[in-house]
């Protein structure tokens, strides 16, 4: 059975279900993308012209192949076609871990998208992006605006279109355990990502924002040993390479030839937007601190 969905701007068949989307209406006609269940190879046919990045990842121009051992194996296509092949016995959240994160980002790269790792917020209707290593308090951010009423356009994944905007994605914050707690959200309701880990899909459908909305400010999250939050300006020559460094799956994008137009639209949302590093306490992380300091930033940015 085919269920249809919307996330990306894309409206989306799949076989797989995927309850972490938003469901739409069946098209008039063929959707954006297909994601379906079948065959995927063990690894591709040589002769086709794939290249390694990974023991585990093969591109060429227009397509991709991933394999995830013990979870499933995946193939995208000209960013129209997905194909799914999960493991015998592994469970269906597990599969969407990686489908709705690295196969996606494919995705996005082969429809021409800008990806940035980082998450997307409706500051008054202009989107802040943060950048930053997994690790470095995105999610526990996001959630944090939107507990102050902001509307999340995307989590971890975020495509910007050739008008420099954030695209929607679909209404769901990752949260580790202890960043639930240190935001006081009880997850004993929330759906885990994977069976085995303390990571949580946290809804946020009554804060979601559906609208591509311009960027405006872009941050760098990082952590260090100082006591106190700092905030530093990226200015010149110096804008353009934090954004490539924090390009989504930058590998994926480079073996499938498509780093020219990448590197265009890195230069164009540099131009753009506000950019600033910000560093926190590596301990004693102060959320509400950094809301303050941002939202301070912004206001004074413009």
């Amino acid at each position: 059975m085919t269920e249809f969905y919307r996330a990306y701007g894309l409206g989306i068949a799949s076989g797989p279900v995927l309850p972490e989307l938003e469901t739409c209406a069946p098209p008039d006609g063929p959707a954006d993308l297909e994601i379906v269940t079948g065959a995927v190879p063990d690894s591709p046919d040589p002769s086709e012209g794939w290249q390694a990045i990974s023991p585990f990842v093969q591109v060429c121009e227009g397509r991709f192949w991933l394999k995830v051992p013990g979870v499933a194996r995946f193939t995208v296509e000209h960013g129209r076609r997905v194909v799914v092949q999960p493991e015998d016995g592994i469970d269906a959240e597990s599969v969407r871990v990686f489908l709705l994160g690295s196969v996606l980002g494919a995705v996005l790269f082969q429809r021409g998208f800008l990806v940035l790792h980082g998450n997307a917020i409706d500051i008054d209707g202009r989107a802040m992006v943060c950048l930053g290593p997994s690790g470095a308090g995105k999610s526990t951010l996001a959630a944090a605006f939107a507990a102050r009423g902001h509307r999340i356009l995307a989590d971890d994944v975020v495509p910007v279109d050739a008008d420099c905007a954030a695209v929607p994605g679909f209404p769901r914050i990752k949260l580790w355990q202890d960043a639930a707690d240190r935001l006081e959200i009880a997850t004993g309701d929330l759906d885990r990502i994977r069976p085995e880990l303390n990571k949580f899909n946290m809804p946020v459908r009554d804060t979601f924002c559906a609208t591509p909305l311009p960027i405006r400010w872009v941050y760098l999250l990082t952590t260090d040993n100082r006591d106190e939050i700092t905030l530093t300006p990226i200015s010149g020559l110096n804008r353009f390479q934090p954004l490539l460094a924090h390009t989504y799956r930058r590998r994926f994008m480079e073996g499938m030839a498509l780093r020219p137009d990448h590197l265009q639209r890195c230069g164009a949302l540099a131009g753009r937007v506000h950019l600033a590093r910000v560093q926190r306490p590596g301990k004693g992380f102060d959320i509400d601190g950094l809301v303050d300091t941002l939202l301070a930033d912004m206001a004074q940015a413009g």
